[in-house]
């Protein structure tokens, strides 16, 4: 970084257009791409998900809240652990804010973790989230959505993950999964995404893109290895 390259306000401004083209251009690939996921087939979901919720039980229906699309963010939080991830939570810490926006936009968004409701309300209440997030403890849901593997898949070493075999080395995973309820009650599942897919619901990161040192991770044991739980960085 002391050696970056300085100019002028002029060459800065040459050199500032050109990656402005660049950028117009990825812009206009996003869009594609999000078109083409949004043409993506769907699949019914036939299978009856009855999850532990804040108020009862509750149906993969009831979760839609009125709404005719659901946003669910698989959040790592296996029920022998005694707190969620912290890559997770620093996800989760741009949910807030985010979710009446979406509401306005016909958009109900959840978090689901296997761990149990109480675990779920004890953390939650630590870290001074609002968001609605309930328990898929007594349902298959995350194991469906390859998320959560069994000790026979841990013993293995082999998971089946972002639509590949692979290594992961714990009981939970993260990710993003979409599901559209049509007029009749139909519930369709139209998209997942798992790994670096879920970056474009990471505010903060894309914060640290704009700057000089971008997000400073090359160094790292792994990427996320300086993420702590909003209320442990001082200690």
């Amino acid at each position: 970084m002391q050696q970056h390259q300085v100019v002028s306000p002029d060459e800065w401004l040459v050199a500032r257009k050109e990656l402005l083209a660049k950028e117009k251009e990825f812009n206009r690939l996003r869009d594609q791409l999000s078109q083409q996921r949004r043409a993506l087939p769907w699949v019914h979901v036939e299978k009856e998900y009855v999850f532990d919720g804040p108020h009862g039980k509750e149906h993969l229906a009831e979760l839609f809240a009125g709404k005719s699309q659901l946003l669910v963010y698989h959040f790592m939080f296996h029920p022998s652990w005694s707190e969620g991830c912290k890559s997770c939570s620093f996800w989760a810490d741009n949910f807030n804010n985010a979710i009446v926006h979406l509401n306005h936009r016909d958009v109900t968004m959840i978090a689901v973790s296997r761990a149990t409701l109480p675990q779920i309300e004890a953390f939650k209440g630590r870290m001074g989230w609002s968001f609605k997030w309930v328990s898929s403890f007594a349902n298959d849901f995350n194991r469906d959505y390859h998320v959560s593997f069994s000790p026979e898949e841990m013993a293995a070493g082999q998971r089946y993950y972002n639509y590949q075999m692979g290594q992961f080395g714990q009981e939970e995973a993260p990710g993003i999964s979409v599901f559209y309820r049509d007029t009749d009650g139909r519930i369709f599942h139209t998209y997942s995404c798992y790994s670096r897919g879920l970056d474009m619901v990471n505010g903060a990161y894309h914060m640290l893109d704009l700057t000089p040192k971008g997000r400073d991770e090359a160094g790292l044991s792994y990427p996320q290895a300086w993420v702590r739980h909003h209320d442990r960085y001082d200690e």
